[in-house]
């Protein structure tokens, strides 16, 4: 499977799932040359089966919420995803579970049967995305100025995708402030990157041009 380049969640799940069905291949033919019964211990086994089907349906649930996953494909392993509030990058699914990477090297294993009855939200699984920012000014400095110093920033980075449409507008209009509204779209991959070096260029040119960032903040009037 891996030389003809299978989907490497499907590998680890067959992987896991090869393990039990030879463990159990291996111990009748164990017990064939040991000159036993097989005809009675398969009875034994087949009876020993349910009870334990019984037992261990919540396992039964995560063998069988695998086999859906590996059949849908909502995410395969290296996909960035969240689950229940937890993010990471898919690492293993395997026979009852799935495991993630966290951004600081965690290991997340979540049970299959909880994994396909909650919400996915796959961040990988377009090649693009829209990244949304919001930065606020003053009501006293110049809406047009800023806004026009956006649109630089952003045309002259080439990691913004110019096929997609580029939105610069007044969001809303707060207490202390003017919101203006940034959203692009960029390669999935250069996400991070894009975010992290908007945030710092437009604070470094709106400082240059004289734009205040203003803090929240209150008027109070004495009156004698």
């Amino acid at each position: 499977m891996s030389r003809g380049k299978t989907d490497a969640g499907v590998t680890s799940f067959v992987n896991s799932a090869l393990k039990i069905c030879l463990w159990i291949v291996l111990l009748l033919v164990v017990a064939a040359q040991l000159g036993l019964q097989i005809n009675s211990i398969i009875a034994a086994l087949g009876a020993a089966a349910v009870a334990i089907a019984l037992a261990v349906k919540d396992s039964l649930s995560n063998v069988a919420s695998g086999i859906l996953i590996i059949i849908t494909k909502p995410f395969k392993v290296g996909d960035y995803i969240e689950i229940e509030g937890l993010e990471g990058t898919v690492y293993t699914i395997e026979l009852m579970f799935t495991t993630l990477i966290t951004a600081d090297n965690k290991n997340v294993i979540l049970p299959n049967s909880r994994v396909s009855a909650n919400n996915v939200v796959n961040y990988t699984a377009q090649e693009t995305r829209r990244l949304d920012l919001n930065f606020s000014i003053g009501y006293n400095d110049d809406i047009q100025q800023a806004k026009g110093i956006l649109q630089r920033l952003i045309d002259q980075d080439p990691r913004v995708v110019r096929r997609e449409e580029s939105i610069i507008g007044v969001f809303s209009q707060d207490e202390s402030c003017v919101t203006l509204a940034l959203k692009v779209w960029c390669n999935t991959s250069d996400y991070w990157n894009l975010h992290y070096a908007l945030e710092e260029q437009v604070k470094l040119a709106f400082d240059q041009a004289g734009i205040t960032i203003p803090y929240p903040q209150m008027d109070v009037h004495l009156v004698p």
